[in-house]
């Protein structure tokens, strides 16, 4: 019983730290409402303040509502017996082995998935929708989740088998293995992702000759980056939301705007903020995250290897395990489900780190385009995207992966 009084303290201070934290956030924006921050008043009106600080609002209380029915889940798995109903309910139909493991772990994504199905519907076709940011017909919503589902079955199930199988077979170093394998195919997915799967979901267009990639073409130069091309993506399709990124590594590496990034953005605010993304590729931010990734999934696995080996791991969450047998799969979903618990209060050393990247990213940009022309996309970003001008600091101490508005503005104009 003592892991289950770890596991409910964990618990109840994370789910408790998360309600106060958003609870915090709403106060604080409801609060600044009625007024634009001094240094946006020239850029920013009233009307587009409010609306963003009601948006903020209204994500957050969803979010609230998401994670009272997460909480509910994850003691419904796990300490009243729910995992231990599905893994004997799945041996009687399939019977021990790696089929009736693979089985169990998929029942419970599906599960969530079912559960979280009217959060995702409420948000797109409500929530957005409310704001003036869905593009999307129910229908593609629809073809997106069956592709999503039948994409990540075909990815998934052999991954899976290839990791319950190293449990089954390859003794007591199994985790290392298994880690290496997961290495592996993440760094491959690197490559595959951008080449095969995106385009699943969205069309990429060479963008189109012109003055704006003239100017782009000698960015690139400026910055001694190479590329595999540069592309348009619609996402017009499905949010009113604009963005730029990097995907692929080494020779793979390609370049993608939103459609409705540049349709909002002019060509020097365009270049600006590629200058701020590819700030994130010469500071080595891409790189130092997956290695920082790869070391947390060595420690994760590791200590995977040696808890599914302790009796009380299983029982004091609600599960009996065999005692003869195997227990992969069982193992793996108990750990899926508990181990956020705790990883959460973590969340600000990531968050930290992330801001951090993005002042020497925004430092970058300063440096090889134009810090005013940052500050005059990231203005228009944040209207469009209705982002909120005024968070609760605490709250950003905690979640935010950008800087606030107001400093990272700031820190911009001091070196323009």
């Amino acid at each position: 019983m003592t892991f289950t009084i770890v596991f409910l303290l964990a618990f109840l201070a994370s789910f408790g730290l998360r309600h106060w934290l958003a609870q915090r956030q709403i106060r604080y924006v409801a609060n600044h409402r009625e007024q634009v921050p001094p240094d946006f008043v020239q850029k920013v009106t009233l009307a587009e303040h409010q609306k963003a600080a009601d948006y903020t609002i209204a994500k957050l209380r969803l979010g609230i509502l998401e994670n009272g029915v997460s909480a509910i889940v994850l003691i419904a798995f796990t300490l009243l017996g729910g995992l231990q109903i599905l893994n004997l309910a799945l041996l009687q139909i399939l019977g021990a082995g790696i089929p009736q493991q693979i089985a169990l772990l998929l029942s419970i994504v599906l599960i969530s998935g079912v559960i979280d199905l009217p959060f995702s519907w409420y948000k797109q076709f409500h929530l957005e929708q409310r704001f003036g940011f869905n593009r999307m017909g129910k229908k593609l919503f629809f073809i997106d989740m069956l592709k999503g589902i039948l994409i990540g079955g075909a990815i998934g199930i052999p991954l899976l088998w290839i990791i319950l199988s190293l449990m089954s077979k390859a003794g007591d170093f199994w985790w290392l293995w298994a880690w290496s394998v997961l290495t592996i195919f993440s760094l491959l997915m690197q490559w595959i992702f951008p080449s095969f799967i995106a385009p699943l979901f969205n069309k990429f267009e060479p963008l189109s000759e012109g003055p704006l990639k003239t100017q782009i073409e000698a960015l690139l130069k400026r910055c001694d980056f190479a590329s595999q091309g540069l592309f348009v993506m619609d996402g017009s399709k499905r949010s009113a939301h604009g963005n730029a990124f990097f995907a692929g590594m080494g020779k793979a590496k390609r370049i993608v705007f939103y459609d409705t990034l540049i349709e909002k953005l002019n060509p020097g605010e365009v270049e600006a903020v590629l200058a701020h993304e590819l700030g994130h590729f010469k500071c080595k931010h891409i790189r130092k995250r997956l290695l920082v990734s790869f070391m947390l999934s060595f420690g994760m696995f590791a200590l995977l290897g040696w808890i599914s080996t302790q009796v009380w791991f299983y029982t004091d969450l609600g599960v009996m395990p065999n005692l003869n047998g195997y227990n992969g799969g069982l193992a793996l979903a108990l750990f899926m489900l508990v181990s956020p618990v705790f990883s959460f209060f973590f969340t600000p050393l990531a968050s930290l780190a992330s801001r951090k990247h993005e002042y020497e990213a925004d430092g970058f940009a300063a440096s090889k385009s134009s810090a005013s022309d940052l500050i005059s996309a990231l203005v228009k970003l944040y209207q469009d995207n209705a982002s909120t001008l005024t968070p609760d600091p605490i709250y950003t101490a905690f979640y935010s992966s950008h800087p606030p508005a107001p400093l990272r503005i700031a820190n911009l104009q001091r070196q323009a």
